[in-house]
């Protein structure tokens, strides 16, 4: 467990980091929320694509026909839950999402993609669409494919630290309010 509060972010950060460019990292895959189109929550798993230290952002990528694309449009709102059983480790994050499709971003982030990944995005009809059979899908071209992807980036605003440690739980909380930033202890 880290000692102080810098400890604390720049672990929670050396995390993030690592789950960005590990797959097996236990934190790689974590789950996003936001408020879907009824107005209830909305949970899902995405990948945790990148980590940017300076500018607190994490990107993963998704597709601009799947309900999270028209969730984020409406309500840019949104929570990370990052869990490692193994240490305990819980990490929460709060932002704003800002989705980026056909653009500088996402051409950066399509060029950088493997085949395997890229092959997500060529599945015609798109996310959420009711077939007759688990496999009744065509793929489309690689224009077609890069025409519906998109990065989400989510700037952290807010980010919570729990380690359930034997007999000795750690909590902190980091918030970055209108340019001033507050770390602090929480009770367990």
């Amino acid at each position: 467990m880290p000692a102080s509060l810098t400890d604390t972010l720049n672990k929670a950060f050396a995390l993030l980091a690592d789950a960005a460019a590990n797959p097996a990292s236990p934190f790689h895959t974590p789950a996003l929320a936001g408020i879907g189109a009824d107005g209830a929550p909305a949970v899902r798993t995405v990948v945790l694509r990148g980590f940017e230290n300076a500018t607190r952002s994490l990107a993963m990528h998704t597709d601009t026909r799947s309900a999270k694309v028209t969730d984020f449009a409406r309500n840019a709102a949104a929570a990370l839950h990052f869990w490692n059983p193994e240490t305990r480790v819980q990490i929460r994050v709060s932002g704003q999402i800002a989705l980026h499709a056909g653009d500088q971003v996402a051409e950066a982030a399509w060029t950088n993609l493997r085949d395997s990944s890229r092959a997500t995005y060529r599945v015609e009809p798109g996310p959420g669409t009711v077939i007759s059979a688990p496999h009744d899908t065509h793929a489309s071209s690689e224009e077609a494919a890069f025409s519906v992807f998109c990065v989400m980036l989510m700037r952290i605003s807010a980010l919570e630290w729990l380690h359930l440690a034997h007999g000795s739980h750690a909590r902190a909380r980091f918030r970055w309010d209108n340019g001033e930033f507050t770390p602090m202890w929480l009770v367990p």
